[in-house]
């Protein structure tokens, strides 16, 4: 049966990427019963719970504001004592440690924890996210106090680049700031047309990136593109 697995990721060129090797993987003793991902979105217009609504209005006109990040809950049982094969050679302790590495500690290259990608069979081939909570219940002893099981409860929130989200949303709004990677044959009108409509722009767009020569981008530049004022 496929464990779950949890493996540090960083973040290179704007883009998440998972860190090979063993030191880099925590592996679950005994696999979730359940896991809970939760997705939300926001609408501008609606009133609070119990509120009001809009004055002469007989209901609340909503509008689509954003998307929330994506969460993801679930808890796994630590064994210590021999039963599970996999763990004959490692402790309770030394799993927490690892665990704690690889999702929780602060990295002082970064200056912030590493984000990480949650997997588990084809239910969850790929969750990026960063560990928002961690509750360790100890339920099992060792006669000398060392812990032999316990049960750790994770919460997890998605993580995502601000360019791979402008990349993935495919917004068109020029009401909005948009982060766009240059491809072979983009030019600045272009951009500019597909983006406000107006090639026109292109000018304004090149003085807010410091660009000399706007008649030549390197693929794979990123590029700002301010909302309509």
């Amino acid at each position: 049966m496929a464990k779950l697995k949890i493996i540090r990721c960083k973040i290179n060129n704007d883009q998440i990427e998972e860190q090979s090797g063993d030191d880099n993987t925590f592996e679950a003793t005994i696999n979730p019963e359940k896991y809970t991902h939760k997705l939300g979105l926001k609408y501008s217009g609606a009133s609070p719970a119990g509120g009001a609504g809009a004055i002469g209005k007989s209901a609340a006109i909503t509008k689509f504001s954003s998307t929330e990040p994506e969460k993801l809950d679930f808890s796994i049982t630590l064994d210590g004592t021999g039963v599970v094969e996999s763990t004959r050679e490692t402790t309770v302790a030394d799993q927490i440690v690892k665990l704690r590495d690889i999702a929780y500690d602060y990295d002082g290259d970064t200056h912030e924890p590493n984000p990480v990608k949650v997997v588990w069979g084809e239910g969850l081939e790929a969750f990026f996210g960063r560990l928002t909570s961690m509750s360790v219940d100890y339920t099992l002893f060792h006669p000398e106090g060392a812990a032999l099981r316990a049960k750790i409860t994770l919460s997890f929130v998605e993580a995502v680049t601000e360019a791979q989200e402008a990349r993935e949303a495919g917004r068109s709004s020029p009401d909005m700031t948009h982060v766009v990677r240059v491809r072979e044959g983009d030019t600045l009108p272009l951009l500019c047309q597909k983006i406000y409509s107006d090639a026109s722009r292109y000018m304004e767009v090149a003085r807010l990136n410091n660009l000399d020569n706007f008649r030549t981008l390197a693929p794979n530049t990123l590029l700002r593109f301010p909302p309509v004022r």
